[in-house]
C-alpha cells in the first residue's frame, strides 16, 4: 500500500524533542473543512500543530519534521509519559468530529492513513500498545478520533492492538489495574477513562460504567499490552 499524494506544508509550530519517539497519536481535526484545520495548524498564533494531516481524499500533508516536537497532544498522559508531544508522532485526520455530526471516515482516507502509519512504524520503534487516540491520552478533555473511527481495521493492518473476544474477566480482576496496564494514566477520572476505552473498543456501548463486556475486553487487552 502506498501514499499517492504527499505534500510539504510547513508549520512553524514545533520545538526540540526531549524524549525519543515511542508513541503514535491519532486525532480528528474537528473543524468545518480540512483547509481551515490546516490553516490553524500553520498559524503561529494558534500554537498547535501535527506532523501530518490526512485529507478526506487521501492526500497527506507533512507539516512538521518527525525529528521535531509538534504541538498536538496538550495536557495528556500515556503509560506514565506526561510530555506526550516530545514522545510522539501526531496525525490529524480531516473529519468534522462530534461538533459536526461525526462523519464517516472515507475508505480512501483510511487507506492513506494505514500507509502513512506503516511508514512511521518502519522508522520508529513504536509498540502496538502505544498507538493511541487523543481520547486515550486525554480522556477528560477529548473524544477524538471518535467512535466511528475503525480501530479494528488498523489493528488488522498491523497498527495497534485489538482485544480478543474473551469470557468474563476473573472475579479477582481489577478494571482500574487493567486499564493502567493498557496505558491509561491512573490519575484521570475513572468514568472518563472507561468512556475513552469504550469509545475505542466498544463503540456500541459507551456508558462510562464498568459493564461485564468492558471488564472482559480490558482484561484481555491488558494481557496483550503486557507483552513488549
Amino acid at each position: 500500500m502506498t501514499i499517492t499524494k504527499i505534500t510539504k506544508a510547513s508549520s512553524p509550530n514545533h520545538d526540540a524533542r526531549t524524549l525519543p519517539v515511542s508513541l503514535l497519536v491519532l486525532h480528528y481535526t474537528g473543524m468545518d473543512t480540512g483547509a481551515a484545520a490546516v490553516q490553524r495548524l500553520c498559524d503561529p498564533a494558534a500554537r498547535v500543530s501535527a506532523h501530518y494531516v490526512v485529507g478526506e481524499d487521501g492526500h497527506v500533508l507533512a507539516l512538521v519534521d518527525e525529528g521535531r516536537r509538534a504541538w498536538h497532544a496538550g495536557r495528556s498522559c500515556w503509560r506514565g509519559i506526561h510530555d506526550v508531544n516530545s514522545a510522539s508522532i501526531g496525525i490529524e485526520i480531516v473529519n468534522g468530529g462530534h461538533d459536526h455530526g461525526l462523519p464517516a471516515y472515507p475508505d480512501v482516507q483510511m487507506r492513506a492513513l494505514i500507509a502513512l502509519c506503516r511508514g512511521i512504524l518502519d522508522r520508529h520503534p513504536i509498540a502496538a500498545r502505544d498507538i493511541v487516540g487523543h481520547s486515550d491520552i486525554a480522556p477528560e478533555r477529548k473524544q477524538d478520533p471518535g467512535e466511528h473511527f475503525d480501530w479494528h481495521r488498523l489493528a488488522r493492518a498491523g497498527i495497534g492492538l485489538w482485544p480478543q473476544q474473551a469470557p468474563a474477566a476473573p472475579a479477582q480482576a481489577s478494571l482500574a489495574e487493567d486499564l493502567a496496564r493498557i496505558g491509561y494514566c491512573p490519575g484521570a477520572d475513572r468514568g472518563s477513562v472507561i468512556t475513552a476505552f469504550q469509545r475505542r473498543y466498544l463503540p456500541d456501548a459507551i456508558t462510562g460504567s464498568a459493564c461485564p463486556r468492558t471488564r472482559a475486553l480490558a482484561h484481555s487487552l491488558a494481557a496483550m499490552a503486557a507483552s513488549p
